[in-house]
């Protein structure tokens, strides 16, 4: 049966981890973080299940509690924020072209179809390969490091120089990767990916640009079988009014891609593969209020939720001071 593991703070900054299945939730024993439980599970050869059960509960929590009061953190999280990666893939969901499309057409008028519905195409075509057979690799990008990543109820900060920030609805995989080289999948996290829509459909070749922002995690990180069907609602609320709202769907069976596929194509590359990593990987969206014609302001809140995770993805929309850079020469 699959549960939810998240990461809590005492007001007196001691940490702890926290284990959930429907509505009941305890403090895991003798746990102060998701990622140290992931590595003794390797080390000893067993399931993160196991380990979680072997350690025992404790007190009981009202997570949703806890969550309002600022005292549950990003369900993963690194000591050395340069050792944990940020990277996803787009184009993935069985409508996820159609936004894409839209905004890169204009720019492409003179061919049959652009880019982004070729690649679509191509991942609906070869994406969900059989057992032991490699697939069409996505599309992918890079967001950052661990420094780039906030938690739920975090403020989402497009820099200075942002044309936009845009939401992301989706869920990402939370891996990390063995002494051996080997990656394990933790569980899988809702998510907001967070994006410059803007700087993007003024020239596809500036996606790359407009994916170096930071990205939010919800609280829970699902561990058990992946889902097959997530579907959910993602709004945008200004003040006390919601500005816009669209349902969501994720899971495979709403996805060009399977998840083995996106999975073999990201680590396939050894740099990928490094002892001690942590890798947060985004799946894609097929949902963005841009393509709707919505622009974003400060202040504005984003809100993801979606069963089977419990507790939504609040985030607030804030811009960075300027921060000019100046290049010395040595």
């Amino acid at each position: 049966m699959a549960f939810r593991l998240l990461q809590h703070r005492s007001a007196e900054g001691v940490r702890a981890v926290i284990a959930a299945k429907g509505d009941s939730a305890a403090f895991v024993v003798g746990a102060t973080s998701i990622r140290a439980l992931a590595e003794r599970a390797i080390a000893e050869g067993k399931s993160l299940a196991d380990i979680v059960a072997e350690s025992g509960t404790g007190a009981t929590v009202d997570i949703g509690a806890e969550l309002a009061a600022g005292r549950i953190l990003a369900p993963i999280d690194h000591d050395d924020p340069a050792h944990l990666i940020l990277s996803g893939t787009g184009l993935t969901h069985l409508g996820s072209a159609e936004g894409r499309d839209k905004m890169h057409r204009e720019a492409a008028a003179a061919a049959t179809k652009t880019d982004s519905m070729r690649m679509f195409l191509e991942g609906l075509e070869g994406g969900k390969p059989a057992d032991g057979e490699t697939g069409q690799q996505p599309e992918w990008f890079y967001k950052g490091d661990g420094s780039q990543l906030v938690g739920p109820g975090e403020a989402l900060t497009m820099p200075a120089f942002a044309q936009d920030g845009g939401e992301e609805p989706e869920l990402a995989g939370i891996y990390i990767i063995g002494p051996d080289g080997t990656p394990f999948r933790l569980g899988l996290c809702l998510a907001n990916e967070f994006s410059d829509h803007v700087t993007e459909r003024h020239n596809y070749l500036w996606l790359a640009h407009s994916k170096l922002r930071q990205a939010a995690l919800g609280a829970e990180l699902l561990v058990g079988e992946l889902p097959e069907h997530v579907e959910g609602a993602s709004r945008i609320l200004r003040g006390d009014t919601v500005l816009w709202e669209k349902p969501f769907l994720s899971g495979e069976a709403n996805m060009s891609h399977s998840f083995a596929n996106l999975e073999a194509h990201h680590f396939k590359y050894d740099l990928f593969r490094r002892p001690g990593d942590v890798h947060v990987h985004f799946y894609g969206t097929a949902t963005l209020s841009f393509t709707d014609g919505v622009r974003t302001e400060e202040g504005d809140v984003f809100e993801i939720a979606a069963a089977p995770f419990t507790l939504p993805l609040r985030s607030p929309l804030a811009r960075a001071d300027e921060a000019p850079v100046t290049v010395k020469a040595l």
